[in-house]
């Protein structure tokens, strides 16, 4: 087996959870076939427990704490050198000393980035033949917070739009090849960086059929004969937060005006205060952290993801059609998800729109649109077949 130097920015632990969930299957899908070399973030306490179980995927490994507040005050001196503050949120020395070191005692000559900001430490390696999973585009993600912001906070976004797209822009063309989560994303990246396009391709996110399944006898973690409505994520993520602030405004007074007893769930880590604030409505329930989601998922009358602001492709989407329950989505939301509106999900813009959508599918006896959707994801959303590219563009000459 050749040995492989696996660059990640949040340990790739565990697979349900957000945006770990695509590195996390790549990892085990890269150990299959390489001695895998992993260097990557904790910036989260809970995540030290999984560190045993990540470890055995490896041939060695490095797992630099992080401190996000910390973080971000150290960031704020790239404005001062023109840089991106995302590469300097990322930057450790430990983790750069521990690269070079293992580079060089195991003369690699193949490397995978997992995210634009871990790239600064493969930079140095022109010679081995590199690989990076943008994932997303990251600097167009800032650009539209900047849309959302006042100042001084759209300036400070339209910053780091310009200083990472530049680093994005440069990674691509030096690199060996670019990927995406969706032909959408890779697209616009083509747009961006059009000095690169022959380099750009994209493979989709999978899901885990057999963890997200709606076969499992999951407990209700509802009251009985309470009618529920869920959106799942972290929640101290600003896309997240504003989809949420956004329903509740929009569209949960015409739907509790419709059926008084609705409950509108907020399920995931981390809620913000603005979040929290959500729960003083009536109808409205913001869970936290919770064991499980998928309780959440199957005993659900619906999913929502009302984004405004959506990057690739959504995994919350893709779980609650693995989990059948009918799914509400923005048009946003729908980017890069291969669905047929209508019969697999229901595409919905504005809060009337959502509130219609969600009127139908309580009315509905069966659950047809559930079991398509599902049908949908095991035929196209398979990890083992959309992670076969991943070899292909390793091992190119």
């Amino acid at each position: 087996m050749e040995d492989l130097l696996l660059l990640i920015h949040r340990i790739p632990y565990p697979p349900n959870k957000g945006d770990k969930i695509r590195s996390y299957h790549l990892l085990k899908h890269l150990a299959r076939d390489y001695r895998v070399h992993l260097a990557t973030f904790v910036d989260d306490a809970d995540d030290w427990q999984h560190v045993p179980t990540v470890e055995r995927l490896c041939a060695s490994s490095h797992f630099a704490s992080l401190n996000p507040t910390l973080a971000r005050v150290r960031s704020l001196g790239a404005l001062v050198k023109g840089r991106s503050l995302s590469l300097d949120y990322y930057r450790d020395a430990g983790l750069a000393r521990w690269v070079d070191e293992t580079v060089a005692a195991h003369k690699i000559e193949r490397v995978l980035v997992f995210s634009s900001a871990m790239a600064q430490y493969a930079d140095k390696f022109p010679g081995a033949r590199r690989v990076v999973d943008f994932c997303d585009v990251d600097s167009d993600k800032w650009r539209q917070y900047a849309d959302k912001k006042p100042w001084p906070m759209s300036w400070l976004y339209r910053h780091e739009a310009r200083q990472l797209l530049a680093y994005e822009r440069r990674v691509a063309r030096d690199y060996d090849a670019s990927l995406f989560v969706s032909g959408p994303e890779a697209d616009l990246f083509r747009q961006l960086a059009p000095e690169s396009t022959a380099k750009i391709g994209h493979f989709s996110n999978g899901v885990d059929t057999d963890y997200f399944t709606p076969d499992s006898d999951y407990a209700s973690p509802y009251a009985a004969g309470e009618q529920a409505i869920v959106f799942t994520g972290a929640m101290d993520y600003w896309p997240n937060v504003d989809a949420v602030q956004w329903f509740a405004s929009e569209a949960m007074p015409i739907l509790r005006a419709r059926h008084p007893d609705l409950h509108f769930y907020i399920v995931g880590a981390r809620p913000a205060p603005a979040v929290q604030e959500l729960a003083r409505q009536p109808g409205i329930r913001v869970t936290g952290t919770v064991p499980d989601v998928r309780p959440y998922i199957a005993h659900a009358r619906a999913a929502v993801a009302p984004l405004r602001i959506a990057r690739g492709i959504q995994n919350k989407v893709l779980e609650a059609m693995a989990m059948a329950t009918p799914v509400v989505v923005s048009p946003q939301a729908l980017e890069g998800i291969h669905a047929e509106p209508g019969r697999e999900l229901i595409v919905a813009e504005d809060g009337a729109g959502f509130a219609d959508a969600v009127a139908q599918l309580l009315a509905r006896d069966g659950n047809d649109m559930g079991l398509a959707a599902r049908a949908r994801v095991e035929r196209q959303y398979s990890w083992p077949s959309n992670l076969a590219c991943i070899g292909e563009r390793l091992e190119c000459s």
